[in-house]
């Protein structure tokens, strides 16, 4: 008999009017504010100011969905396409399927396409983004429980997430995905929670690593240690996850993921220390840009693209 244990809610979504609101997209929405939050916040500090980032928000979170989506439809085609499949599933993303690989490679796209076209110093963006996106994550894992999805191996450890047959939720009745019989009351590993304090361990570490670094580091380290530090994470947590996953040689697809992404951070921080710039020059160029901006919407709206462009590329040859 487990004496201690963590419930699971009984339900994953709640009515208004004819209106259904899915938790999980709340807790996406949460993380989405806690991120730009954060981010705005560190970007302030290089010179920057919020509208920035809310603009690179506005283009890098529908970027990010469509890949998270595409990632999904990738790696688990047969849910929409052959005998069995339902290609206008692909559209339904309230019905779940996101992955976290696509939001992060066509997201970041987007972003850095923005912040070319506003001439924005990306390395600066990008380490002002990583322990946002940690913590964004986080926020994101708890929609997994609401969800009652994604939970680990049985365990007889007094934190195991216990399933219910009740209510909503959506992973209410999917308990042992890989086939096993699991009889009534088994404990699974809560990976949302490892997962959860994993990622917030890494955003204090990267935030006190860029207080104690700053002029020693090249911009962009801190978004390679975000990587690193998050793939180092999965990798382990992900091996712990019993739900249906296609594998090679014997390893889940997000297994092997994490792997590579893992050493091309590695590789990408010891490049980045050889080929970046360092911060401080980059925040100059940045609060350039910014003074430039604000002077061209208060007196000359129509030249100030023109001035940025101008005092950004002066900078960039400094």
């Amino acid at each position: 008999m487990n004496l201690a244990y963590i419930p699971s809610p009984t339900v994953s979504q709640f009515h208004i009017g004819s209106l259904t609101i899915h938790i999980y997209a709340l807790t996406m929405l949460l993380g989405i504010v806690a991120a730009v939050w954060i981010t705005s916040v560190r970007w302030k500090r290089y010179g920057g100011t919020f509208d920035q980032i809310l603009d690179t928000t506005l283009v890098a979170v529908p970027c990010g969905i469509v890949g998270a989506r595409l990632y999904h439809v990738i790696t688990t085609p047969e849910r929409f396409f052959g005998p069995n499949g339902d290609w206008v599933e692909i559209f339904r993303i309230w019905n779940g399927g996101l992955g976290i690989w696509g939001a992060i490679v066509l997201g970041a796209l987007g972003a850095w396409a923005w912040v070319r076209h506003r001439h924005y110093p990306m390395a600066l963006l990008a380490d002002a983004i990583a322990p946002a996106l940690l913590v964004a994550q986080a926020i994101g894992r708890l929609g997994n429980w609401f969800n009652q999805e994604l939970y680990g191996k049985p365990t007889t450890l007094p934190w195991g997430l216990k399933l219910n047959t009740e209510g909503s939720a959506m992973g209410n009745a999917e308990q042992c995905y890989d086939g096993a019989t699991c009889p009534t009351g088994t404990l699974f590993h809560p990976t949302f929670l490892y997962e959860m304090i994993w990622n917030l361990i890494g955003a204090a570490l990267i935030v006190w690593i860029g207080r104690r670094t700053v002029r020693t580091l090249k911009a962009g380290s801190l978004f390679a240690l975000y990587v690193i530090w998050y793939t180092a994470g999965r990798t382990w947590i992900e091996m712990l996850r019993i739900d249906f996953s296609h594998e090679f040689l014997g390893l889940r697809v997000n297994v092997w993921v994490s792997i590579v992404v893992f050493i091309l951070g590695v590789v990408a921080f010891i490049v980045i220390q050889r080929t970046s710039k360092p911060t401080p020059l980059l925040a100059e160029k940045l609060r350039t840009v910014t003074e430039l901006e604000e002077r061209g919407r208060g007196n000359r709206p129509s030249a100030h693209g023109h001035d940025a462009r101008a005092a950004a590329d002066g900078a960039q040859g400094a």
